[in-house]
Parts: structure tokens; sequence; C-alpha cells
């Protein structure tokens, strides 16, 4: 493989990940070659965090030349199911990218079983009878060695008998692991003979009941990205700590001559920053609680940070990348600010949104002196910043909806929207002046009255002169009922994965979404889409949500054209 690479300014914007793999790739390590993996584990759904590694992993072998594969992290079939892994593909995709081959970590069984085999004739491994409770009890701490297990130098063909029963079904759960024989008093806790085999009872997804043994994440890792020939493994700052047990089982590993490649290859792991986004969690548990115990929609509510929870809310995946950009990746935890998430979706959403007028409260606006049964058609724009989006038509006549915020019976001096005697444009139509209102028995505003200035529409002798305010309207018969859903923060705290509190339920924030039901939107809306992308003017962002109908329309916000949150909040 042919890799270009600037001599200028060799390292300038570079992270330091792309730093490491240029170095690499000038020094010709691999062969000069470049291939990086994701690794996702079947059991749960893509968030904002996995788009974060994934970008990164796809980024850089489309940048110079390399090649991505998708490799499925399926050691544990208690788990993992095939429902995941259709999901997790479609993210990868919708995100824009694609894999060069997928594998899976069962794809390499029995090598890792053989290995195992080779570990325990070699006096390398050993079967282990203690629970679980006690090897972590003969860990030890970072500051004192641990204690050797007794079964630490039991003879290796007994521990080889006993592994192959393991595999056989012949022991039960938890009843024996196989454990490497490394170092109980290295400092780093992960070489203190790390359990390597767990017996798991349960049909695994691809392979059936042909295994009854599964490899631990740190025993596969390593080996599958050498059998695939990974040359930069690249993970988050937890596996820090474990990079040197992945360097040495792949020593372990090569240490077969047959395996030794003429270029020296061997994978190299680099770390960076996870990423974490205030008021939401990114634990799988904890989001997996959210939606079994059903304080959610499921995995694409639009408040989780799924990527199917982000598609459905309306964010586009060049805003969710325009975010990771802006974020960065580095060597430090950070607690990453939502606003900055939704600066992002806003920039973008400018730019491919179509302008459509909705009332979400609407109040009856009557304009007295306009005809009847007269109805004209008004020409919108469908987005000012792209002129090949074109226009649409929206009808006027004598009565409209406009949004009941929009009036004000008493209003101070800086409120430019419609009160009594004062004049409001109506946007893309006329000028009016209100002349009265009436209330119901409530006290609520029922009505509104207004004259028009026949003169003030575009094109008119008076549409230049100047007023104030300008408000959005549909007509009450052209217009359709609509669902809309108000979505916000899932927490009310700002951390809630470092909260004291137990239970994190309590955390959750009660406003996080608001349905409404009396809401009017544009004929013109029937053509939209699922997952269209709206701008509901002088409101927000807004997009059609998957399960809306032309029966019973529903739209879901995506974010408000400010951030009032931190002003709320501050």
């Amino acid at each position: 493989m042919n890799v270009q690479i600037e001599e200028t300014n060799e390292k300038k914007g570079l992270n330091f990940v792309e730093q490491a793999v240029v170095s690499d790739l000038k020094e010709g390590k691999n062969g000069g070659r470049l291939q990086t993996r994701f690794p996702p584990e079947p059991n749960g759904y893509l968030h904002i965090g996995h788009a974060k590694a994934f970008s990164l992993d796809f980024g850089i072998a489309q940048k110079y030349g390399g090649v991505c594969n998708l490799r499925f992290d399926d050691t544990n079939p208690v788990k993992e199911d095939t429902e995941y892994i259709e999901f997790i593909m479609e993210d990868i995709r919708w995100m824009g990218f694609r894999w060069e081959n997928i594998y899976y970590a069962s794809d390499y069984f029995q090598q890792l079983f053989d290995f195992a085999i080779r570990l325990i004739k070699e006096g390398k491994a050993y079967v282990d009878e203690q629970s679980s409770e006690e090897i972590a009890a003969q860990k030890g701490t970072p500051t004192q060695p641990g204690r050797e297990s007794p079964y630490r130098n039991r003879p290796a063909q007994e521990s080889l008998e006993l592994f192959q029963k393991m595999n056989t079904g012949e022991i039960e759960e938890g009843a024996m692991v196989l454990r490497a024989k490394i170092d109980m008093a290295n400092p780093n806790m992960h070489f203190r003979d790390p359990v390597i085999y767990r017996v798991i009872h349960h049909p695994h997804h691809r392979t059936g009941d042909t295994w009854k043994v599964y490899p631990m994440y740190d025993f596969a890792h390593g080996q599958s990205d050498y059998f695939e020939g990974v040359t930069h493994s690249i993970c988050t700052l937890e596996f820090e700590v474990h990079r040197p047990l992945y360097d040495y089982f792949i020593d372990e590993l090569i240490e077969e001559k047959d395996l030794v490649t003429e270029s020296g290859y061997r994978p190299r792991q680099i770390e960076f920053n996870r990423l974490n986004l205030t008021y939401t969690v990114m634990s799988k548990r904890k989001l997996l609680t959210l939606v079994k115990e059903g304080l959610v929609d499921g995995w694409d509510d639009p408040r989780m940070p799924t990527l199917c929870g982000y598609r459905r809310r309306g964010y586009s995946p060049k805003s969710i990348q325009k975010f990771i950009n802006m974020i960065g990746y580095t060597k430090f935890d950070a607690l990453n600010d939502v606003a900055m998430l939704e600066a992002a979706a806003r920039e973008d959403l400018n730019l491919r949104a179509t302008r459509v007028s909705a009332v979400l409260d609407p109040v009856k606006l009557i304009i007295t002196n306009y005809p009847q049964d007269q109805v004209e058609e008004m020409e919108a724009i469908n987005n000012p910043e792209d002129a090949s989006a074109g226009v649409h038509t929206i009808e006027f006549s004598r009565e409209l909806w406009i949004e009941r915020e929009d009036f004000m019976e008493e209003a101070p001096k800086k409120y430019f929207r419609l009160t009594p005697g004062r004049e409001v444009r109506l946007k893309n139509a006329y000028i009016i002046e209100c002349t009265s209102f009436k209330k119901n028995e409530e006290g609520e505003i029922e009505e509104i009255y207004c004259e028009y200035d026949p003169n003030t529409r575009s094109g008119m002798p008076d549409s230049n002169r100047k007023v104030k305010g300008t408000l959005h309207w549909l007509s009450t018969r052209h217009c359709l009922p609509a669902e809309v859903r108000l979505y916000d923060r899932l927490f009310k705290v700002e951390n809630p994965s470092e909260e004291k509190e137990a239970d994190f339920r309590a955390l959750l924030n009660p406003d996080s979404l608001k349905i409404l039901k009396n809401c009017y939107v544009e004929k013109y809306l029937l053509q939209a889409k699922p997952y269209d992308y709206l701008q509901f003017q002088r409101i927000g962002y807004f997009n059609v949500d998957k399960d809306s109908t032309p029966e019973n329309l529903i739209f879901n916000r995506t974010v408000g054209l400010k951030d009032t949150w931190s002003r709320m909040n501050k």
C-alpha cells in the first residue's frame, strides 16, 4: 500500500492518535500497512460515545488509505443478541461509514482454545477451582502483592484434563476457571494471574452449543487483532492499564515460529478519552434499566444518547460528527457540555432544514376586513440558506391560528408582538393591527380581532413599511392537526453518573418530555417523510417521527432555535 503523507507541517492539526499512525507509516512499520477495527459487543445499541470511537477507527483508515473492519466481540453468549448486530450495522451506515469486512471474535474460538491449551502445556496457565470471591480476595491491592492460588502449581496434565472437561459441559458454571500464570506480585494487578476462560452453559448466537468455555476480553481481544492483521488497536482510556497484558499475550502468541511474519508485524494499542456528556448517562447497564423499566420509550427514545435515539430526535450524522470534531481526542477524560452538541445541531440544521409554519398553542385571529371566502396562496421559501431548496405555497384566509404567546392584552414596551392598537406583520403576507379581542368564561383569550392593510403584501405599494414584529400563522381552513413532542434533557442534574444518590432514577428530569396534542401544521407537511429535517419558524428544529402517518402527524423537537436551558439554570 502506498500512503502519501505531507512532509510540511507534518503533525499540524493532527490529534495524537493520527500522529502515532503517521509516524508508524513513515517508518514502514507493519510493512507500511494500516488496518484498524471497530469491535462492539453485540449486547446493546450504540451510543454517541461509540460514534466517537468508530469515527476515529474508520476515519483514520479512510484518510490514510488503510482498511477498517467491523468485528463483533461476541464472547459472552448470555448478553448477546443478533438484534443488536443489525442495529449496530445500521447506525454505522447512518453515520456515513463503511467497513471492509465483518468479523466476529467467535471466528477465532478454535485458535484461542488451541492457544490456551499451549499455555497450559507450557506451565503458563492453570485451572483454578476457587470461587470468584476467593480469587478476588487473593488479588491483593495496588500496593500489596497478591497471594498464590492453592491450585497455581497443579500439574499441567491435570489442568489440561480439567480444561477439556470444562468445555464438554461436565463442569458447572462458576466451579472452575482457567487462569494465566504470570506474576501475583506485579504492580499492575491485571498481571496477577488473570482469568482467561470461564464456563458458560448458554447457546451462542453463532456457534450454538459447540463451546462451553468462553475467553475473557483480555485474552480474546489482542489475539483477535493479531489474527486479523490489525496494525492499530484504538480504544478508550480505561484500557490503558490493560495494554501491558494485551502486549504480553501477543508476545506469547507470536513465539510460535509459524506465526512470525517477515515484516515483524504486531498490533499497537493506543488509548483516547471517552465521550462523557452532561445530563445523561453512558452506562449500558443504566440505559438498559431505563428501557426495561419503561422509563423511556425504548432504545430509540429521543432522550436517549443512543445513535438511533439521536436519529429519531432529528440530529443529522453531520451534526454529531461536527460535535465529535469540536471536542477532539485527548488523553484526559472530560465532561462535555451537551450545549455544544446542540449548537452543532443548530449550525448544521440551519443549512438543511425546510422552513415551515406550525402553531403549538393556538388562538384564533380573525381579520375582520378581509373578504369572507377569499383564499390567497403565499409563497414561502423552503430554506433561505439554500437557493436550490425552492419554495412552496401556504394558504392565507380570513381566520388564522397564531401562537397564544404572540398576543398580550397589556404588553410592556419591549413586547413587539400583537397587542391592542399595535401593528405586526404576518410572515409572507400582510401587516395587521389588533382592534379588539374576546375572552371565554375562564378569562382566557378566545378570539383576537384585527384589520389588515391590503397594500402591504409583497409587491404592493406599502410592502416595505416597517413594523417591529413578525408573526407566523396558519389558515384555520387549510392546516392539519398534529402531535408535537417537546424533548428536553433526560436528567435534571449535570453529571448524574457522579451523584451520590444510589437510585439514579430519582435524578430523571420530570419535564424531559411534553406532548402537545392540540397543534396545527401546514398541509405541505403531508409530503414530509419520517426523519425529514424541519424548522418550525420562530420555534425550533423538528423532525417527522418514525410513527407519524398522514392520519396522525407526529413531530419531535430536536433543539430550540436558541439555548434557553443555560439561561434558565444559571
